[in-house]
């Protein structure tokens, strides 16, 4: 099979074309243009419109490269300097009606997901990456994008505004000496990465594993004791530290020039070095692994040998995942959580048809059943109010915000009032969002209702339809359930209103 990506960053548009080479990708071709949309962005906020035309004449000469490699599948994505830019709906729709080409604009979770499924794939006989608690972090010029993986399941991912392009901004306008500016920008690298700290802090991290092929081949050139076999490869908290000394000690142009290195490279050394030196603290090793790839080979990856990437890097598998760890953050009872979320997920396949609901909006439901309790920690007083802006503030590996809004809403809504048009965050959702949310909801709230108690009572469920569509709920169970079924005859009303169906609830007790 092959493949074709074009990836728009923040200094330079990449073409790469490739084909699967038994277990891995052979690049057939690779092209980089420079552009200067990341200075745009990150200085003004827009995209000027010289940048756009170049961009234009850019995709038109990659395509004529494509059509010749005889291409179907082809994928076009930007990153952080598309994504932060005011004006990057008119970027797009420029793009489309010029080109005809559709721009995939990345998000953090996005592009964590592209990496780390290819890692699996890339470094299944070198590294034991399902058995590690790792900081994968990937740099790039306008974010330093980090992802935390617990023995393959992702924890948290974050993007952090210290790309390479970014540092160098920041110390251009530090004003003061030299060491002053070095010191200014290393102080703020520490303070971006300390979240790191404050999010994690019940995980033991055992390796970090950086994503670069910016830097990564010109390390041997510049430390020239440093040499490596392959493109994954450690590096020493001392070759760090020598690196960091050489860049502290010699004008960036003259390394540049010196060892051949382009000049958009060679001036941004320093703000690399001390990410380096700054991700190194959070681990006891005394190195880094370093991966020679990028996130145009990884989406090639996942392009290329799709479903052969391990079942791991599902996304409602991760999804849940940093649900999990979320409710752990906030520390929420997970036993609960996870009983509220295992009865939701059987009572959607009970009633997805009667409800007319799409396989794919359980995942919505999983999710506000996993965090429906966050807001306990802040207060015991409306605290389906307090989940909702928690979860409405968040971001989730692949989710919109626009889907975080909704799974806020439906974990708001999981007892108390149902929803109402009076409410700033449901009405400012379409009509058919505000009915995927009042179904789903409907349903959370019956789940909830069933582990009132927190105690996991019950033992198997069943479903039976009778007359008129009346729906009996029939739970096994060895304990008292009359705390749960008072609950449920307060809550059930609103599925009834939507499905048209009474439900009623038969306990049979079991031994």
């Amino acid at each position: 099979m092959r493949a074709a990506i074009i990836d728009i960053g923040s200094t330079t548009m990449k073409l790469a074309i490739g084909e699967q080479d038994g277990d891995d990708i052979k690049i057939l071709e690779s092209l980089v243009s420079t552009i200067d949309i990341g200075r745009d962005t990150f200085y003004q906020g827009r995209i000027a419109r010289q940048e756009i035309n170049q961009i234009i004449d850019i995709l038109e000469k990659y395509r004529l490269i494509i059509n010749q490699y005889e291409v179907t599948d082809v994928k076009v994505i930007a990153t952080t300097a598309v994504r932060e830019a005011e004006n990057n709906n008119l970027f797009l729709d420029t793009i489309y009606r010029k080109t005809g080409y559709t721009i995939e604009i990345l998000n953090v979770g996005d592009v964590v997901f592209y990496i780390d499924s290819y890692l699996s794939q890339k470094l299944k006989k070198f590294y034991p990456l399902h058995e590690k608690n790792l900081i994968i972090a990937e740099i790039g010029s306008g974010s330093l994008d980090i992802s935390i993986m617990e023995k393959g399941y992702i924890v948290t991912n974050m993007g952090i505004p210290a790309g390479t392009l970014r540092l160098k901004q920041f110390k251009n306008q530090i004003d003061g000496t030299q060491e002053e500016s070095d010191t200014a920008l290393e102080e703020f690298i520490e303070s971006q990465l300390s979240r790191i700290r404050f999010i994690s802090p019940k995980i033991k991290i055992d390796d970090i594993i950086l994503i670069d092929e910016t830097y990564s081949k010109h390390l041997q050139n510049l430390l020239p004791k440093k040499s490596r076999a392959s493109n994954f490869f450690q590096f020493s908290r001392r070759e760090v530290n020598r690196l960091k000394e050489k860049v502290k000690n010699e004008r960036l142009d003259e390394i540049g020039f010196q060892y051949k290195i382009p000049p958009h490279i060679a001036d941004t050394l320093d703000g690399y070095a001390m990410i380096l030196d700054r991700l190194l603290t959070l681990v006891k090793n005394k190195y880094c692994y370093i991966l020679e790839t990028s996130l145009s080979e990884a989406i090639l990856g996942n392009l290329i040998f799709g479903r052969e990437i391990s079942a791991k890097y599902s996304k409602s598998l991760q999804l849940i995942s940093a649900a999990r760890f979320i409710c752990q953050k906030f520390n929420s009872n997970l036993k609960h959580t996870k009983a509220v979320a295992k009865i939701s997920e059987e009572l959607f396949g009970y009633f997805k048809d009667i409800l007319g609901l799409q396989e794919e909006s359980l995942i919505y439901l999983i999710l506000a059943a996993y965090m429906h309790n966050v807001g306990l920690f802040i207060s015991n007083r409306a605290y389906h109010k307090h989940a909702e802006y928690i979860i409405n503030s968040m971001q989730m590996f692949r989710l919109t915000q626009r889907e975080m809004k909704m799974i806020a809403c439906i974990a708001r809504y999981h007892r108390k009032a149902t929803p109402q048009r009076s409410h700033p965050l449901y009405a400012s959702m379409d009509p058919h969002e505000q009915m995927l949310i009042q179904k789903l909801s409907s349903i959370l709230r019956i789940a909830h209702s069933l582990d009132n108690s927190q105690k996991q009572k019950i033992k198997n469920m069943e479903v039976q339809y009778g007359k008129n569509q009346d729906i009996s709920l029939i739970l096994y169970t060895q304990d008292s359930f009359a705390l749960e079924k008072s609950i449920f005859a307060q809550t059930k009303y609103l599925f009834e209103e939507l499905s048209g169906s009474k439900i009623n609830l038969i306990i049979k007790k079991i031994s």
